[in-house]
């Protein structure tokens, strides 16, 4: 069996953390032993990933190359490496001359160009968006086709205190960063309920009456959240009847910034913390909202929800038009900044009054695109590719 390393020291789980996820499963589908290193303190590895994977926790880039030289070459062939962030430009060089080299895109080169891209064999992008983006700062190593993702609904693993019976608590909203003191301080006063960082944490979820629009996304500042709905909260004002559920957890500045751009609405609006099990909360929501689009790569949660047969509500733009289909898993709208939100507004009249409900499950040959086996076989056709690339000296 070939052996398949990937290396993702984030410290946080998000959505590189899932597609990490799904592609582990879908390298041993291909025949490939797959082998993760994780930084070690980064805790939620064991649990997020399938029984079995090896997991190798590191702290630094030397112990990985340490180990890859000892383990790579046993049997003749150059070791295949997948990153999931960008290695510096002098640590790519080294490993794109000992191994397989690929690297996951999983953002747009948006106001960012890792120093490292040019070295690689082989650039796996996630969107035809992020493609263009990368193809825009003039690499030429990027695979032709976007990998897309997989509509994962499998619980987290983050979180080992949560209920199985698909019951949804308010958990904590905010990601402390521990390396901050005002992080620690806050961080250990939400722990003891000592402070308005938390949001009665023992609330259950339950529908109130009206339209139930939701949020189910890490806030993070790439969503650009406040931004948003510093247009469209006054909108919502306008419509009492139209609820605002937030299922994730921020930073400590992206929450304040969210919570002080609703204002108008703040009634409409709960905060419920990062949640575990997205599968049980994509079927209470009638409509799943998207943040702006620009250094979005994708959409994953735009994607699950359509996979549960809920419908969303996206700005009309790249990548939201690769994974949106309008009218039909859901509606777009124009980019509230161009409009002062007045698309958006007329959308939302349009859908209080009564508007279908849409049934995304119907769109099968769009759905299709994010299932695991068509995940699979590009992941195939891009591993084809890395093996004809990694014969081509890197940065070439």
């Amino acid at each position: 069996m070939k052996t398949c390393y990937q290396i993702n020291l984030q410290l946080s789980l998000g959505g590189g953390e899932i597609y990490t996820r799904f592609l582990t499963v879908a390298l041993r589908e291909l025949g490939y032993e797959p082998v993760l290193f994780t930084h070690a303190d980064a805790p939620f590895w064991p649990r997020l990933l399938p029984p079995g994977t090896r997991l190798v926790p590191v702290r630094t880039l030397p112990e990985i190359e340490q180990m890859l030289a000892e383990e790579s070459g046993h049997d003749g062939r150059r070791a295949t490496v997948i990153t999931h962030s960008a290695l510096p430009a002098e640590a790519a060089r080294r490993f794109a001359a000992a191994y397989r080299l690929a690297g996951m895109l999983h953002m747009p080169l948006y106001e960012r160009f890792p120093d490292g891209l040019p070295q690689y064999h082989c650039l796996l992008a996630v969107s035809a968006h992020v493609i263009a983006s990368a193809r825009s700062r003039g690499l030429v190593n990027v695979h032709d086709l976007p990998l897309y993702g997989v509509a994962d609904l499998a619980p987290r693993g983050g979180m080992p205190e949560v209920a199985t019976d698909g019951t949804i608590r308010a958990r904590a909203l905010y990601d402390w960063d521990r390396r901050k003191v005002r992080d620690r301080l806050l961080g250990w006063l939400e722990a003891r309920g000592r402070s308005g960082a938390t949001d009665a944490r023992a609330q259950v979820f339950r529908r109130r009456p009206g339209l139930t629009l939701g949020i189910v996304s890490r806030i993070t500042p790439i969503k650009q959240f406040p931004l948003m709905f510093s247009i469209l909260a006054p909108v919502l004002a306008c419509h009492p009847a139209v609820n605002l559920e937030i299922f994730g957890s921020g930073g400590y500045a992206s929450i304040r910034d969210l919570r002080r751009a609703l204002l108008p609405a703040r009634q409409q609006v709960r905060f419920w913390g990062r949640q575990d099990d997205v599968a049980s909360i994509y079927p209470q929501l009638d409509y799943v909202l998207s943040g702006l689009p620009e250094k979005e790569a994708l959409g994953l949660n735009l994607i699950e929800a359509q996979c549960c047969n809920t419908p969303v509500l996206a700005v009309r733009a790249p990548p939201f038009t690769e994974s949106v289909v309008d009218c039909e898993t859901g509606f777009l709208f124009e980019d509230p900044r161009q409009d002062q939100g007045r698309s958006f507004a007329e959308l939302l009249a349009r859908i209080v009054v009564g508007t279908r409900l849409l049934e995304p499950r119907r769109a099968d040959a769009h759905l299709a695109r994010f299932s695991a086996a068509a995940f699979r076989e590009r992941l195939a056709a891009a591993l084809r590719a890395l093996d004809v690339g990694s014969a081509t000296p890197a940065g070439s």
